[in-house]
């Protein structure tokens, strides 16, 4: 990861679910079964030079597995 969540990450929408989670046998075989989604959701964070920046991050998740693989979306959110 070339970023830090710094804070909560706020207004989470749900992507896909189930079958519709395009990677889930990959996360099965990586991570373990589980009920995979993939979500999504703003948050602060901190780049690898130091600044901390307002944007939208993508993950996959699943009950008792936790959240996996963030992936940060371009462009920024804030006005920098």
């Amino acid at each position: 990861m070339d970023f830090e969540i710094v804070g909560e990450i706020i207004r989470i929408e749900l992507i896909a679910s189930g079958s519709g989670v395009r990677d889930r046998t990959r996360l099965r075989r990586q991570y373990g079964q589980g009920r995979w989604r993939k979500l999504k959701g703003v948050a602060r964070v901190r780049l690898v030079d130091g600044a901390i920046r307002l944007a939208e991050i993508h993950w996959y998740e699943a009950h008792g597995i936790g959240r996996r693989e963030f992936k940060l979306k371009l462009p920024f959110l804030d006005v920098s």
